[in-house]
């Protein structure tokens, strides 16, 4: 007679990442939903990008502030994950700046209606803020040290401030469909370099 418990986990096992695995494509295709049409990208838009149902959506995120925010955290994490991955894969410091920052003025598009769909929650706003802070500014810190370091570009460059400015850069955006923030932010990183 077998153990049917020895039987049974390799199963549960394979469930769990089965679970992950449409929750990761879940939260990238409304990532890729709310950078196309907004964080009001409809449900069944969502589950079609990541061939889903609309149900597999609704069990995973019983509501829109419940996928906005996971979405929120899952790119915190891949735009913190991409740093050191862009950096190693060159070809030089500013490019994979540069890169980085194209992700992170993504991940702000989607957040623009993060606000909304918390819908008065300060204290889980306060917290997502805090995680975003912790999560992105050593790794932005990270690639303008190196980028400095190469002689790239100016070394007196601080994280907080260029992220800020590229946070800046990005509002209206969603507004104004002659605005063009992405220009805007390439500009401002190509003005990083060095002169001298």
């Amino acid at each position: 007679m077998g153990d049917s418990s020895r039987d049974a986990a390799p199963v549960a096992g394979s469930k769990r990442k089965d679970v992950r695995r449409n929750q990761q494509a879940l939260l990238d295709a409304a990532a890729a939903a709310f950078v196309a049409a907004g964080v009001d990208a409809p449900v069944r838009d969502i589950a079609a990008r990541a061939g889903v149902g609309v149900g597999t959506v609704y069990r995973h995120f019983p509501t829109r502030a419940d996928l906005v925010i996971a979405v929120y955290r899952h790119q915190v994490d891949a735009c913190a994950a991409a740093g050191p991955e862009l950096l190693a894969a060159g070809p030089t410091p500013h490019a994979a700046l540069a890169r980085w920052v194209d992700l992170f003025v993504d991940f702000l598009v989607t957040k623009h209606g993060l606000a909304a769909a918390m819908q008065g929650d300060r204290a889980g706003h306060e917290a997502l803020h805090g995680y975003f802070q912790e999560r992105l500014l050593p790794v932005c810190a990270e690639l303008l040290d190196v980028a400095a370091s190469s002689g790239e570009i100016r070394a007196d460059l601080d994280a907080y401030h260029l992220m800020r400015g590229i946070g800046n850069l990005c509002i209206g955006s969603d507004s104004d469909p002659r605005y063009d923030a992405r220009r805007l932010v390439a500009l401002l990183v190509a003005g990083l370099r060095r002169t001298s």
